[in-house]
């Protein structure tokens, strides 16, 4: 089951793309908040957004290029201005697909899982973690939480990563010293407890106090 996030504000366009797609399976949130589409996409973490390029405040480009600064998530654009001009702007800003007004059902359908398919199926790892709002970025190791980013070091990075892979799941500090000793030449026990308290420290400045607890004598877990 993928996350669909849809940008459109015409909310019967909305809905009835959404009850298409709810009917795959996938789970589909409607943005509401036109001046607050990064915060809903934080909070909803998509594995792909459907974009309308005429939206109120800003339009769809702009928040391609929000997305874009956090996320490679597939960006399919929606619009009635179908004209070439528009689908080469759509593809230079970032897009992975162009779906025209009046949406045709069936061609969504098809467009979508073609993208779905190439970014998931064939790509191997979802380009993105999400628990609780906070959407961990796997192509350029950094973490967004409402609309803030955090930037990482990659040690940061390997442990939030697997603490968030293992969501609702205690991690031992073995296992996470053997992360970071895979792919470091030699790395001290010392190392992971600093390196914790310097993500704790991060989190907790970017609104994520509590995000990484600690279960004493067993490892950590992220709740």
């Amino acid at each position: 089951m993928y996350k669909i996030l849809i940008v459109e504000d015409d909310r019967a366009l909305a809905e009835v793309m959404s009850r298409q797609i709810a009917s795959w399976g996938h789970q589909v949130r409607c943005v509401r908040d036109f001046q607050n589409v990064m915060g809903e996409f934080a909070d909803f973490g998509p594995h792909l957004v459907l974009l309308d390029i005429g939206l109120p405040f800003y339009d769809g480009y702009h928040w391609c290029g929000e997305i874009r600064r956090v996320s490679a998530v597939p960006v399919v654009f929606i619009s009635s201005a179908s004209d070439n001009m528009n689908i080469v702007m759509a593809m230079a800003m970032g897009g992975d697909d162009f779906l025209p007004k009046p949406v045709d059902l069936n061609v969504m359908t098809a467009k979508l899982q073609a993208v779905l398919r190439r970014a998931y199926d064939l790509g191997g790892k979802t380009p993105v973690l999400e628990h609780r709002g906070a959407v961990l970025n796997l192509n350029d190791a950094s973490l967004t939480y409402e609309g803030r980013r955090v930037e990482l070091t990659k040690n940061e990075f390997r442990i939030l990563q697997t603490l968030m892979e293992n969501k609702g799941k205690v991690v031992s500090r073995d296992t996470l010293m053997t992360r970071l000793w895979q792919m470091d030449a030699y790395v001290e026990e010392n190392t992971l407890t600093v390196n914790v308290t310097r993500l704790r420290r991060k989190l907790a400045e970017a609104g994520l106090p509590d995000f990484i607890a600690t279960r004493v004598g067993a490892g950590y877990i992220v709740g």
